[in-house]
């Protein structure tokens, strides 16, 4: 007799808005996904990712046992066949051609499991190599390094306040389709209506009549890749007409405000607006009105971030959230204060950030935050000499798709002497693995955000326990992860929980060696003893939780002063895990609050306006204002019911207008000879492609559209949803010259294309 159904809160996985779910479930099988309306944070919004939960965690292409290549095949094995096998081959390669030799590719799955945020770094260290390469080089790494030169810590990054700002201006921002992004804000569109019922203004910049430009008082179609200049003007504008008052933020600031005005004097909205395609004037009132509005944010994501300028572009977000007394401000952009976050100390000078620690062995790419281009996977691993990458450690990660030029990424991943990838499905990546390790569906794990809290438009804790028991035969992800950090460092074969051991001593043993912390000279064993939570990720978590800002220090010192204007519930003896599995909704951390100075961890302690890399990068930019622009440039884009390349492979996410189209306005069309729904060949560095055409004047002239994440025809998948409309890779036009050179990051919007029609 079948059981009856029943119901079980997770917390959605699918992007970055982490909203709550109430799955309805048949026995151990997903049957429904609605919104938890008593989520404190979502407030029961769902979009069609969510409600497709189901459709995600019971896929039929799921990996449900571990792959092992045999005589060039891949085959079922075992766990412990695969363990074996991984086992028998990376410490031997880290032995006969050193650390290097084995290279680390993580994507951007990880931060949305508890696994992929508590193990990689683990696993680096395991390992000891410097060859990590991450999807932040195809995304979001500008505004890691801007924020490292500003503030110190690459992972300070303040948000906008959605909720109390009268003034948004959104740059390259699509959040009304991607949820937003380094933004965690769930019903994103629900606050943007928000913001206009109570009388604000929304601005938007970006070249596509998008979703989001649809909501705006004002929409900016400006030239893809002209963010920067765009930005610098506005700043140039407010010092010039002595608009800017930073208000408290002034005596925080090392370097002034003349020394910003020289660096930006060329960038007059007279100079920079036939770059931008936008009138001077309407540059010099958009400047005026940020000034004038009683509270306001600039919030810049991926269209300003994976363009030439990146970087320029996310450091002046942040100069003129500075300029206009909104940084760090109620209505202005905040630095959220996660759970889990270290404790916030005394304010005073830190270590800083430095870029270019060491640097990439084919190109010399400096590293950016720990890592390198993902866009010079390829070539570390196919060009000959000492220090070649042998062996491929791929979590959770596409690049075959996600970065430029997957032909010869393809090839270089076919020719290495192994490769391990931990992926649910056989896809363009991981079939070229030697040993792939399936995790189980999202509903068989639990769930905690580290990442996306620090990221979020209010401050609050939330946790799922695993939705339904670990089907037989599967392994726990963290274990998966525990387990392969344990092969490759030669301790193939002990316990799992010993790599958390380590990692809980190590953090103890910390804490109680610090002076200023209420531990200090505390047992770190009896702490470890005290921890709560029935597997070991649980116990790490108990031991963040409750040493991290609203934490109950294990009873040594009193929590964070934030306690007196939290939820009772964090406040009524500081949180820790047990008290979040009592409060299954979530728990109300209150909204943000100024921070400064205690963010702030540079070398002088305070916020270096222009940094030396920043200040160097200028004149490249000042060149841009004398190059002739390119008739054609092309910019991605994202559809609400799909994230990167992860998916297509759901019916119910694909179909409708989640299609492979390259988008063109009707007069480049005619210029052109271009027919809607006929084919075009789109031609650039990389490559040709050919695509459908899709006639629309949601793109301004001289630009063309293209959605990432395609390109799902290569043999070898596993992927027959995907497979049946494959799309074509965009990133394939690009061979992974072009970068952001402080970050890194690979230029994927507004590079220059060609089109012919075809027959």
């Amino acid at each position: 007799m079948p059981s009856a159904p029943r119901t079980a809160l997770r917390i959605c996985p699918l992007c970055e808005a982490t909203c709550g779910l109430t799955l309805t479930l048949d026995g151990t099988t997903v049957t429904g996904a609605r919104g938890d309306r008593e989520d404190i944070f979502s407030r029961g919004f769902i979009c069609p990712k969510g409600a497709a939960f189901g459709g995600v965690d019971g896929d039929p292409d799921r990996l449900r046992t571990p792959l092992v290549r045999r005589g060039g095949q891949l085959r079922e094995a075992g766990w412990e066949e695969a363990y074996e096998a991984v086992a028998a081959a990376v410490p031997g390669l880290v032995r006969e051609y050193g650390a290097q030799s084995v290279g680390v590719v993580l994507g951007n799955p990880n931060v949305h499991t508890m696994a992929g945020a508590l193990y990689p770094p683990l696993l680096l260290k395991a390992l000891g190599t410097r060859n990590l390469f991450t999807a932040s080089t195809l995304d979001q790494m500008p505004k890691h390094v801007s924020s490292g030169l500003l503030f110190g810590d690459p992972f300070a990054i303040p948000v906008p306040d959605l909720d109390r700002t009268d003034f948004l201006l959104l740059l390259g921002a699509n959040p009304v389709e991607s949820n937003g992004s380094l933004c965690t804000a769930p019903d994103f569109p629900g606050r943007l209506k928000a913001l206009r019922a109570r009388g604000g203004t929304l601005v938007v910049v970006d070249p596509r009549r998008t979703r989001t430009a649809r909501l705006a008082d004002r929409h900016l179609a400006l030239r893809p890749g002209s963010d920067a200049l765009l930005l610098a003007a506005l700043a140039h504008t407010l010092l010039e007409e002595k608009l800017a008052d930073p208000g408290p933020l002034t005596e925080l600031l090392d370097g002034g405000l003349r020394e910003l005005a020289e660096a930006l004097a060329r960038f007059t909205p007279e100079e920079v607006a036939p770059a931008c395609d936008l009138p001077a004037g309407e540059i010099r009132a958009l400047a005026r009105e940020l000034a004038a509005a009683r509270t306001a944010a600039v919030y810049g994501r991926m269209g300003s971030c994976t363009v030439e300028y990146g970087t320029l572009a996310s450091w002046l977000v942040d100069v003129l959230n500075i300029l206009t007394g909104n940084l760090d401000r109620p209505g202005g952009a905040l630095f959220p204060l996660s759970a889990t976050a270290p404790a916030p100390r005394a304010a005073g000078p830190g270590k800083g950030f430095a870029l270019g620690r060491w640097s990439s062995r084919v190109s010399g790419h400096p590293e950016a935050k720990g890592e390198l281009p993902l866009a010079a996977l390829a070539e570390e691993i196919d060009t000959p000499g000492e220090g070649r990458i042998r062996a491929v450690i791929a979590i959770a990660a596409n690049p075959v798709l996600s970065a430029p030029d997957g032909h010869r990424l393809d090839a270089a991943l076919a020719g290495l002497d192994f490769m391990v990838s931990v992926d649910p499905y056989l896809n363009e990546t991981s079939r070229h693995a030697h040993v792939v390790l399936p995790p189980p569906p999202p509903s068989q794990s639990a769930h905690f955000d580290f990442a996306f809290n620090g990221f979020a438009v209010r401050n609050q804790a939330r946790f799922s326990p695993a939705a339904v028991p670990l089907e037989e035969g599967r392994l726990d992800e963290c274990e998966i992860h525990a387990r392969l950090i344990l092969a490759v460092s030669g301790m193939h074969g002990a316990a799992p929980a010993a790599v958390d051991d380590l990692a809980i001593r190590s953090s103890l043993a910390k804490a109680v060696a610090d002076p200023g912390s209420p531990l200090h000279g505390a047992d770190p064993d009896r702490l470890a003893g005290l921890l709560a939570g029935s597997s070991a990720p649980e116990r790490r978590l108990d031991m963040m939780l409750r040493l991290g800002p609203y934490g109950d220090r294990f009873g040594f010192g009193p929590s964070h002063t934030h306690h007196s204007h939290t939820h009772h519930a964090a406040a009524d003896g500081g949180l820790g895990l047990e008290r979040l599995l009592a409060h299954p909704h979530g728990i109300d951390l209150g909204p943000l609050r100024p921070r400064l100075p205690g963010v702030l961890k540079t070398r002088s302690g305070r916020i270096e306006l222009l940094p030396g890399p920043i200040a160097a990068e200028l004149p490249r930019l000042r060149a841009a204002l004398a190059e002739r622009p390119a008739a054609l440039v092309l910019v991605g884009r994202r559809h609400l019911r799909s994230n990167n390349s992860w998916l297509h492979n759901v019916p119910a996410l694909t179909g409708g207008s989640n299609r492979c189209t390259l988008q063109v306005h009707p007069l480049d069309a005619a210029r052109l000879g271009l027919v809607d729904g006929k084919a075009a060949r789109i031609s650039a560095d990389g490559g040709s492609l050919e695509a459908p055409v899709e006639i629309t004047d949601s793109v301004r002239a001289g630009v063309v559209s293209l959605p990432h994440g395609w390109g799902h025809d290569r043999p070898g998948t596993r992927l027959s949803a995907a497979s049946a409309e494959p799309g074509v890779n965009v990133n394939q036009l690009l061979d992974g010259s072009r970068l952001d050179p402080l970050s890194g990051t690979a230029v994927l919007n507004g590079f220059p294309v060609e089109l012919i029609p075809l027959p």
